[in-house]
Order: C-alpha cells, then structure tokens, then sequence
C-alpha cells in the first residue's frame, strides 16, 4: 500500500476514531486474536466479553477489526452470519440502551461558577461556561486554538474547522453573545483566562500545574469530564451521573426548559437533524402539563 493511500485511507476517520479502531484492535490481539482472523475466533471473542463489555463497545470493536482487515487486503471475517447473529444475541440479552448522563443545567453551572478562584479556577470557569454557551463535543472544546476565537463588539465567534458531524472539514463558526451577568459570562470568562495565562496562540485550554503555573500542554477529553464532575460534587450532586457530554446536553434541556425554538438549539449546537435534540425536548418536558395535576385540581 502505498503512503499517499494509505494517508488517504486514514484520514477517512477522525483521529478520534482512528485512536479508538487502534486501541480495539489491540484489545482483540491481547485477547489472542490476530490479524487475519476467523469468524469462530471473532465470535469467540464476543463471547468472552459479552457479559462485561457495552454492546456498544462491543459493536465498536467488530467494526475495528473489519477495518483492520480492509485495510490490510485481507477478507473481512465480521461478514460472517455468524458474527452476525452473535453480536444480535449479545444485543438481546443484554440490551443495547445507551448510557445516559444527567445535563448539567445553566442554574447548577450558575451557582458553582462564581466560587472559582486561582489560575486553575478561571480556567475551569471558562472552560465550563465556554463548553456549556457553544453546546461543544469534549473534543472539540479542547481543541480550540487562539487563532479560532474572534471576540466582537456582540461576544465572540469560535470557529470550529471540523466536529464529528462535519468529517469533511467544511466548518462552521459559532457565536457566543455577552451574557448579562458579567460574572457568569462566558466572554468574559475566556477573554479573562487568556490575559492571566498570557496565552496569545496556541491551545485555549491548557494543562496547570500544582504551582498555579500554566503550561503549554492542552487538555484532554477526559479533563473536561474530571472538571465537570469536581463541579457537580462540589454541588452535592452524583458525579457518576455526569460527564463531559453534560454540558452540550445542558444547553439543550435548558434551552427547551425555556421554551426556544428547536431550531435556534440545532443552530448552535450543529445537529444535523432534530431527531437527536428531541431526546433531551422530551426528557426536559416530562413534567410539562403533567396530567396529574389536572386531576387534582378537580
């Protein structure tokens, strides 16, 4: 293969993506599995981890290895019925609900934002409430760079060159206006953290350490989680329940809590579609005209 194509053939995915492929496959060769493989060692694998791994995970890691084999011009063994029908029996057994993380609501980020102090915490603060106004993927808040963000006369814009619902790299900008509270402005929050960390290109979010000190390492997708869930547990509330995620989701039930439209809601947070929003719409109105106080008020 050559480099040009194979350059090709990555770039396919998102590095994202093509970290976790890697990671699976991996899995899959520690566990005794190898590259070309069998369907009976690809099923026997499934087997073995069907009582402990997602079927979400699961699923991921059959799409790796058959990756893994396109890739290396070997026939794909996660074609086989058998396969097939082994994945769909794990499904039935153990079910193929999704996790779900609790939003984390604009009131809840209201009350904790305020208590920041330190480099760490107006980091932390910005990061949160930047995450939290641009409705941002973990990924794509840790990836933004000075040289994205545009503060203007109504807020700021950051661009994003390229998110998981954008693969192609077409972009898109997001606006983010003041806030009428100046202490829970996102804005001001950013432009805030970039004057004390004296940061003038580069990554936005950046790594500090125990000294208060600023250093040029950027954050990662996890460090967005472990900050989230240090904020809720500061709030009393289950960190188990929350993740990064949380922040795009809060948006999203507080902007319906609030009554926006849902087209205004798919604008800043970039879905592609509503179907996706209306999860958290419904979620978010379950208790809406609630026919149960109409009965009694009879």
């Amino acid at each position: 293969m050559s480099s040009s194509l194979q350059q090709y053939l990555l770039a396919a995915h998102s590095p994202n993506t093509q970290r976790a492929y890697r990671n699976d496959v991996e899995h899959f060769m520690q566990w005794g599995g190898q590259i070309p493989a069998t369907a009976k060692k690809v099923v026997q694998y499934l087997a073995y981890y069907g009582n402990s791994l997602s079927v979400a995970t699961l699923t991921r890691r059959v799409t790796a290895i058959h990756q893994a084999h396109q890739h290396s011009g070997f026939p794909s063994p996660t074609k086989a019925a058998l396969v097939k029908e082994t994945l769909q029996g794990i499904r039935r057994v153990h079910g193929s609900a999704q996790r779900r993380v609790l939003p984390l609501l604009h009131s809840e980020l209201d009350a904790w934002v305020g208590k920041q102090k330190g480099v760490r915490g107006l980091r932390d603060k910005a990061l949160l409430l930047v995450g939290f106004a641009g409705a941002f993927r973990r990924s794509e808040l840790v990836s933004i760079q000075v040289s994205q963000v545009r503060f203007v006369k109504q807020g700021m814009v950051i661009h994003l060159p390229r998110s998981k619902t954008d693969a192609t790299g077409v972009g898109r900008d997001v606006a983010i206006p003041f806030a009428s509270n100046r202490n829970r402005c996102a804005v001001r929050a950013l432009r805030t953290w970039l004057t004390v960390a004296a940061i003038h290109q580069g990554m936005v979010f950046r790594r500090v350490n125990r000294y208060g000190q600023v250093l040029t390492q950027g954050l990662t997708d996890q460090s967005v989680a472990l900050v989230v869930k240090r904020c809720v547990t500061e709030l009393g509330l289950k960190p188990e329940e929350y993740s990064g995620h949380s922040l795009r989701a809060g948006l999203v039930t507080s902007a319906a809590l609030s009554g926006v439209d849902v087209w205004k809601i798919r604008k800043q947070t970039g879905h592609q579609s509503d179907a996706m929003l209306q999860r958290y719409i419904r979620e978010s109105q379950l208790f809406k005209n609630h026919l149960l106080k109409q009965v009694r008020s009879l």
